[in-house]
């Protein structure tokens, strides 16, 4: 068996034009989404991520609105810049970049950013809307491994799904999105035991644990749809010394000789987070004013 290569890059390339749409329908109703992003200090991947986040939001034709702090601001001074960003009615989306510096209450910021303007899905308001099934706001990543399975196979009713990870910002809305999906979900991570056993149970299988390729292919269920998660970056002493090369959670080449689908890395689940970052700044726009969400 030859797995179908999910190509994220692709999906995402397609969503941001459906936003881009919508967005330009909005604008002639004089309105335009606005996402504001905040970064404190200056780690070099950061710094990269929000560049990108910025440049792809004014592609799709809605406002970009940048914070800059240095790494030595202090948590009252972030906390009041976020409480800012609340009150601006020009605002639809906040993010602010994790991770923040260690003197920074990570849970106390985002606890602060206004559940209605919460495009990364992290405030404790929009991960209960999602655990009781009340609409929300949803976390970029799962929302994008959602969409790319639904891409090959749209009704995921009745399937047994594997999420190997269980961490708030991924394993557990992505579980909470396969059981409203009428899947039958497992929670696996580094202490189940028989884990392999486990996985190869999987009709669905989503590894989210940030160990490069730890996930073999004979973990995987003959057939299964597979989304790999994993950004990891390993040496690569073919390209030569000092190199590296980026790797998923999942042995790529054996689960693609066993799965009927599966996410590359990278080309996968990656290009869907910014992409699904302006889907949530799409619908929050639309909700602070009353609006239908436009089916992108």
């Amino acid at each position: 068996m030859s797995a179908q290569i999910i190509d994220g890059k692709a999906y995402a390339a397609g969503l941001r034009q459906r936003i881009a749409g919508a967005v330009g329908d909005l604008a002639g109703r004089g309105v335009t989404p606005g996402l504001a992003v905040v970064l404190v200090g200056e780690d070099p991947a950061s710094q990269i991520y929000v560049t990108n986040k910025a440049r792809q939001t004014l592609e799709v034709g809605m406002r970009s609105f940048e914070h800059k702090l240095p790494a030595t601001a202090s948590e009252a001074e972030v906390l009041s810049l976020v409480q800012k960003l609340n009150a601006d009615p020009a605002v639809d989306g906040i993010l602010v970049q994790l991770p923040l510096p260690k003197h920074i209450d990570t849970q106390k910021v985002i606890e602060t950013v206004d559940p209605a303007k919460d495009v990364d899905g992290f405030h404790p308001i929009n991960a209960g809307r999602l655990m009781t099934g009340v609409p929300g706001l949803v976390s970029c990543t799962p929302l994008g491994c959602l969409l790319l399975l639904q891409s090959v196979k749209p009704d995921l009713a009745g399937l047994d799904a594997v999420v190997v990870g269980r961490s708030n910002i991924v394993g557990k809305p992505m579980a909470q999105l396969l059981l409203a999906q009428s899947c039958t979900v497992t929670v696996a991570h580094s202490r189940t035991k028989d884990l392999p056993d486990v996985c190869r149970r999987a009709d669905i299988l989503v590894a989210a644990v940030g160990r490069p390729e730890m996930v073999r292919g004979n973990w995987v269920k003959p057939g299964a749809i597979v989304i790999d998660v994993g950004i990891n970056r390993v040496p690569n002493p073919a390209a030569g010394e000092g190199k590296t090369r980026v790797v998923g959670d999942v042995a790529y080449a054996e689960a693609a000789a066993v799965a009927s689908a599966i996410t590359p890395v990278p080309g996968g689940v990656g290009p869907m987070t910014i992409a699904c970052l302006l889907r949530n700044t799409l619908e929050a726009a639309c909700r602070r004013r009353g609006l239908a969400m436009p089916g992108v």
